[in-house]
């Protein structure tokens, strides 16, 4: 799978408990924790359809499930649809700061909201600061926390990787009372803004699930690849099969 430059061994994790699917297992292949990661073996990997998660790098790999489908946007064919420009224009407003990997208390603040209005149970439940910190934050990355203010308010965060070939959705998350801002959308939007600003090709999503209604959001962006029998492929309209 991988160059002659890049010699990696790679872990399963013990099955447990689908945080998306239910009455199903997930396994996850991580690539070696205690190698020392770097941003070039990162871009090789998210070549790969895997995804960070604080500093461990991991795509699924459950042996009976394939529902989990690495996607990006191909930010130079991307057309804004009528409904996006609505999302961009109702956020016109807002002052947008882009600002280098480093804990704050007001984003943690915000973030313990967000998370409490919205994975109040299971294992994203209570983060402490640790938690966020684990979850987001990585000393090898170059990671940028883009805010969205209102006035001087904080509403929202979103947090990407710079990779060379774009940026990598990490996660966003913003204040349950703007949820009529349509916030989620309108970061992911933003962000295909930025790539197209630096010249780059394309925003990497994560998973999408077809039948999770947590991850299927990210089918609404369109062109949209997929990464499916180990090459990235444009999928059709329908989203039930890889172009030809």
């Amino acid at each position: 799978m991988m160059n002659d430059q890049v010699k990696l061994n790679f872990f399963a994790s013990t099955p447990e408990a689908c945080s998306y699917l239910a009455d199903r297992k997930s396994v996850s292949a991580f690539a070696n924790p205690n190698m020392d990661m770097d941003m070039g073996t990162y871009n090789e990997l998210i070549q790969h359809g895997f995804r960070r998660s604080g500093g461990y790098i991991y795509r699924p790999h459950c042996p009976s499930c394939q529902e989990c489908i690495s996607v990006r946007v191909p930010v130079k064919k991307h057309r804004f649809s009528r409904s996006e420009q609505r999302v961009i224009r109702k956020n016109a407003d807002l002052n947008i700061n882009i600002i280098a990997s480093k804990y704050r208390d007001e984003h943690f603040d915000l973030y313990q909201r967000y998370i409490k209005s919205r994975h109040n149970e299971g294992s994203m439940s209570n983060p402490s600061k640790s938690d966020y910190h684990r979850f987001l934050i990585c000393d090898w990355t170059e990671t940028l926390f883009i805010e969205y203010r209102l006035n001087r308010q904080l509403i929202a965060v979103s947090v990407c990787d710079v990779m060379s070939s774009g940026l990598s959705a990490v996660y966003t998350f913003f204040d349950p009372e703007h949820t009529d801002r349509s916030p989620g959308h309108y970061a992911i939007l933003n962000q295909i803004q930025e790539t197209r600003s630096r010249d780059l090709d394309y925003v990497y999503l994560g998973y999408w699930i077809r039948d999770c209604a947590k991850m299927n959001y990210k089918c609404r962006y369109r062109p949209i690849e997929a990464y499916l029998n180990e090459q990235w492929v444009e999928l059709k309209q329908d989203f039930k099969q890889p172009d030809e």
